[in-house]
């Protein structure tokens, strides 16, 4: 995800990341939300093997990314399950130093082991309050506009945005933080959604279940997501215009102008891929 010209990466090789083998941060006991930093520290060479060895991420633009202070983090959603949240946090960990606060679908509270360590990772359950505690914090929140709709859409459709919430755009607007957009192309076929399972998942407390070309058919082994080529690419810092009016319609307008301009960041870097699998 980067801004401005399309640079698919800012070097010819994959994005890597040097593991620190000091000793982990503490706890940091004023995080309203749970954060554990000590926790994070340990599981985060896990995602940086699914980041360089595992999807083989490039990723440009990441100074676009402010080194301090808050800011909007606003990304396509894909692949059925939020690994592309994950590989965001991962990017701006490795290359800017920023612990990246997400937001996630309240469902997800109903899976008690899921949604303590969202909140453990750093993790916040989306609501207005407390999107807007986090800018306040002076935090680099990620969110998804396009919803669970992002991430169920069926393979036909892959990498046509979802129409976004305007919520993201009125917080932008009323707390003059800069959005910054965040094209993800890779992760779209990770599981090649041919169906949804939705009374089945709702049975369980989500949303759907994922049918794909090999799950449930492979049981366990058709759950794991193929090992696609990715490329996540930063844009510019956009600032969202109010003109002293943060109605919603002035809000809407900015989302679609967002997500316009997302789209055809999301269009140029995968119309520059030529393999799913080599990039």
């Amino acid at each position: 995800m980067r801004g401005g010209g399309i640079g698919v990466s800012e070097s010819a090789s994959p994005t890597t990341f040097e593991v620190d083998d000091g000793a982990a941060p503490a706890d940091d006991p004023r995080d309203p939300f749970g954060l554990d930093l000590d926790l994070r520290h340990r599981v985060t060479p896990a995602f940086r093997f699914l980041h360089d060895r595992y999807w083989r991420i490039e990723v440009g633009g990441a100074q676009h990314v402010p080194a301090t202070g808050p800011v909007l983090l606003v990304a396509n959603h894909s692949g059925a399950l939020p690994f592309d949240g994950a590989m965001v946090v991962t990017a701006v960990d490795g290359l800017r130093r920023r612990v990246v606060r997400f937001l996630y679908d309240r469902f997800v509270e109903a899976i008690a082991p899921l949604d303590a360590f969202y909140r453990k990772m750093g993790g916040v359950t989306a609501s207005r309050e407390n999107a807007q505690a986090l800018l306040r914090m002076g935090e680099p929140v990620l969110l998804f506009p396009e919803g669970i709709s992002g991430v169920a859409k069926p393979f036909s459709e892959r990498y046509r945005l979802r129409p976004f919430s305007a919520g993201f755009a009125r917080l932008a607007m009323q707390h003059d933080v800069p959005v910054v957009p965040v094209a993800i192309v890779g992760a779209e076929e990770i599981y090649p959604l041919v169906g949804r399972a939705e009374a089945l998942g709702k049975a369980i407390g989500m949303p759907y279940l994922p049918i794909t070309p090999f799950f449930p058919l492979l049981g366990l082994l058709g759950a794991l997501p193929l090992p696609t080529k990715w490329f996540i690419h930063f844009g510019k810092p956009l600032r969202l215009s109010s003109g002293g009016d943060e109605t919603y319609i002035r809000a809407r307008g900015e989302a679609i102008r967002v997500r316009r301009h997302l789209q055809a960041m999301v269009t140029r870097l995968k119309n520059r891929r030529r393999s799913v699998f080599f990039g």
